[in-house]
């Protein structure tokens, strides 16, 4: 056994280390510059949108969504349970106020029928719903022929939350092109990187120029910093730019790895009384990480256990996202629960996923996982 093996770590080879030395000779080290014209170019043609804005992250991405949204103070934002603190987290900046709703059990995203309901309750209490954010969770597209004529109904706008799911699509659509902005982001363990950063995606051109206006301080175009709105620095930089548009250019082949490593797994656990596969392998999702739900009443063993013979063994797994209305930063918000989220909590090991794995370490998981299995645990 030599080395750890991750979760989800970086790929990157000869072509990212061309792409970044360019950039670094070009002189262009600062934020913005040409590669990130270029990153943002390329982004929305490969998704299919009108307008791209690189940033800092993810998160930054949401923040700036919500705020072209016009989300303050006294509004609320539906947000899936199940999901990263950074989704709850942007709505908080805005001033609002987040309502958990929970998940569908049979692929961890936001409950359209739960949603439903509680559009319902809010609109009887007279609460303004800035927005409904769904995730699209472990890189699979939440049910958008539910969710947005839902919202389109209560006049809600939606902002999908794509940060797990670049690359992959739903019903022939990209992910990221649904909804009146969605964002992507390019953090270290995600599909594909730039080190750190995140973007907005929109065919809204006033909520993209409004993006780009708040992301670079709110700055005045004179020739003296002149502001009149609170701004941020959220722009991406031209190096982890040039970074981001060579993991592009590979974004494909990395899916596809990820996908076979899947399909392994599935395999693995095809026999296994009581193991399951979270969602449809046929469902159009990156396969960013694949997650195994155990029942340990027909399994005789908990997703606890097989993490501890994993981890004994060098080999990092993670429970999936504990729900936000279980997160102490959120104790008393407002959720609309089935227990379904808490169940996958409870339930569910993500394994290692990453499409820079090679054979020895993937031999590696799934011998040591054929040893917990086989032993009867």
């Amino acid at each position: 056994m030599t080395g750890r093996v991750y979760l989800s770590a970086p790929d990157i080879g000869p072509l990212e280390e061309r792409y970044l030395l360019d950039a670094v000779r070009s002189g262009w080290v600062a934020p913005l510059g040409p590669s990130v014209d270029a990153f943002e170019r390329e982004m929305a043609e490969r998704v299919g949108v009108a307008h791209a804005v690189a940033l800092s992250s993810g998160t930054a991405a949401l923040h700036l969504a919500l705020l072209g949204l016009g989300v303050g103070p006294g509004d609320v934002v539906v947000v899936p349970t199940l999901t990263f603190a950074a989704t709850a987290n942007a709505v908080v900046y805005t001033g609002a106020e987040p309502v958990f709703v929970d998940c569908d059990p049979a692929t961890g995203n936001l409950d359209a029928a739960l949603l439903a309901d509680t559009l319902v309750a809010l609109r009887s209490e007279g609460r303004r719903v800035g927005a409904v954010v769904p995730v699209d969770l472990f890189g699979r597209c939440a049910d958008y022929a539910a969710i947005l004529p839902l919202c389109a109904e209560y006049g809600v706008p939606v902002v999908e939350d794509a940060a797990e799911a670049l690359g992959a699509t739903y019903r022939g659509a990209a992910a990221g092109s649904f909804g009146r902005a969605a964002v992507l982001s390019f953090n270290g363990n995600k599909i594909m990187t730039t080190s750190g950063g995140g973007m907005l995606l929109s065919d809204d051109a006033e909520l993209a120029a409004h993006a780009r206006y708040l992301a670079t301080q709110a700055r005045q175009p004179v020739v003296h910093y002149e502001h009149t709105d609170i701004g941020y620095n959220y722009r991406l930089s031209n190096l982890l730019a040039a970074l981001g548009r060579a993991q592009l250019a590979r974004l494909d082949e990395m899916i596809e790895r990820r996908r076979g490593l899947r399909d392994r797994y599935a395999k693995l656990f095809a026999g296994v009384d009581g193991v399951s596969v979270l969602g449809d392998e046929d469902d159009g999702g990156n396969c960013w990480l694949t997650v195994i739900v155990v029942d340990p009443a027909t399994a005789g063993w908990c997703a606890g256990e097989l993490s501890a013979h994993l981890s004994e063994r060098d080999i990092e797994t993670r429970p999936v996202w504990k729900p936000m209305h279980l997160q102490p930063v959120f104790a008393g918000a407002r959720s609309v629960l089935t227990g379904a989220a808490a169940r996958l909590f409870e339930t569910g090991l993500t394994l290692p996923s990453g499409s820079a794995l090679d054979e020895q370490q993937i031999g590696r998981v799934c011998d040591a996982i054929a040893e917990f299995v086989g032993n009867g645990q």
